[in-house]
């Protein structure tokens, strides 16, 4: 098919929950993307924070090859190696003792909100069973994860929804001192917001909230969807602030594309469950462990890290330098980053797309950067030089 039938047949066939963009993108390899007619593109959105390998690596296509040829699923009524390889992984490189696998950041946050609930009624409370959440988080679009996201657009037209959740703003301990309880079961909070605006947490902030949840016995759940696992510049969000959760939710990058979420918890945590109180058929397939495997091995080595801190250093500064009366803030953490404008930012994207820049928005004014981990300083200063450019035309 064409560009053109593609776009309508998508119109035709797919339940209208996604506004795209006017590009078929066809192939990718590293940094770039390349549409249905060749042309290239600059990808500084990465699949939403996903490609942190970038496209089509060419070890981690191997290993999924390799593993196609083995075996792909055969559900978790039986044990295979990748997925118990994988778990090694990240529990001897985390906080957790155990974790919990799934497809997808919803499906972590729903699974992180189940334990807590559990949990929170074997510690001897029915009425033990609040949520704190926080103006500006994302957690995700199934029912729980609903639930525990902001963003009134995104909740109305599915209420009602779980009940019991408090939203109080992001940075205020004072609000959290209030809405923290002995009726809370949990606190969510993601270190660094990505969908509400791109807004990093305050080290004083966590902190503060996790003396909070000891206080009154409640779980601190980070949400590190987006911001973690590389990200930042360290393998977790929250190693820059010195601060450990009870439960640790991630998903997109882990796999380089392939669908994965994964909930990691304390043992305290994990021996209020038991076998039946929660599953997936899908999850922590062979062929998707063994990809993660191979994300995981070469975004955690600290050479890997260290460059990334040094390239969000470039970044920021060149995007700070940016020539613009409307430029408000450039924030964030690592290579997740947030320039805000006094204006809305949808122009600006497609400005930046018709030059041949793949960027993306964070709420109405926030233009949203977060390109592959592998993105070189060359491609760095293109990009910014793509921007440059695109806001003498907005």
């Amino acid at each position: 098919m064409n560009k053109q039938e593609i776009m309508e047949a998508e119109a035709r066939y797919l339940v209208r929950t996604y506004a795209r963009s006017e590009v078929v993108f066809a192939r990718g390899e590293g940094a770039y993307l390349y549409d249905e007619s060749g042309r290239r593109y600059l990808d500084f959105a990465a699949g939403i924070a996903v490609m942190a390998l970038g496209h089509s690596d060419p070890e981690w296509a191997q290993a999924v090859a390799d593993q196609a040829r083995l075996l792909t699923h055969v559900s978790n009524l039986f044990h295979t190696e990748p997925h118990v390889a994988l778990a090694r992984r990240l529990v001897e490189n985390s906080f957790a003792d155990r974790l919990f696998f799934c497809n997808s950041g919803s499906e972590a946050n729903e699974a992180a909100l189940k334990f807590a609930r559990k949990w929170a009624k074997r510690a001897g409370s029915e009425a033990k069973n609040r949520v704190v959440a926080f103006s500006g988080g994302f957690h995700g679009r199934t029912v729980g994860a609903l639930s525990v996201t902001a963003k009134a657009g995104y909740r109305e037209p599915f209420a009602p929804l779980m009940p019991g959740v408090t939203f109080i703003p992001l940075n205020d301990l004072a609000a959290a001192a209030k809405a923290i309880t002995p009726e809370t079961c949990a606190v969510i909070v993601e270190p660094v917001q990505g969908e509400g605006g791109v807004s990093p947490a305050t080290a004083g902030f966590l902190h503060g909230l996790r003396e909070l949840c000891d206080q009154n016995r409640a779980l601190l759940i980070f949400d590190e969807v987006q911001c973690g696992l590389g990200r930042t510049g360290t393998l977790w969000a929250h190693q820059g602030y010195g601060v450990q959760p009870d439960i640790m939710t991630l998903a997109k990058p882990l796999a380089g594309g392939l669908p994965i979420g994964v909930a990691l918890v304390t043992e305290d945590v994990a021996q209020v469950m038991e076998p039946g109180d929660h599953g997936s058929t899908f999850a922590a397939g062979p062929l998707v462990c063994r990809a993660a495997c191979v994300v995981f091995d070469r975004v955690s080595d600290p050479s890997f890290l260290a460059a990334v801190r040094a390239k969000a250093g470039h970044l920021s500064d060149r995007l700070r330098g940016l020539p613009s009366p409307h430029l408000v803030e450039v924030r964030g953490a690592g290579l997740l980053l947030g320039v805000e404008f006094n204006r809305p930012v949808k122009p600006l994207v497609a400005q930046a797309a018709r030059r041949g820049l793949v960027v993306i928005s964070a709420g109405e004014n926030v233009l949203r950067l977060c390109p592959p981990l592998i993105v070189e300083q060359q491609q760095i200063d293109e990009a910014v030089d793509i921007l440059a450019s695109a806001l003498s035309e907005w």
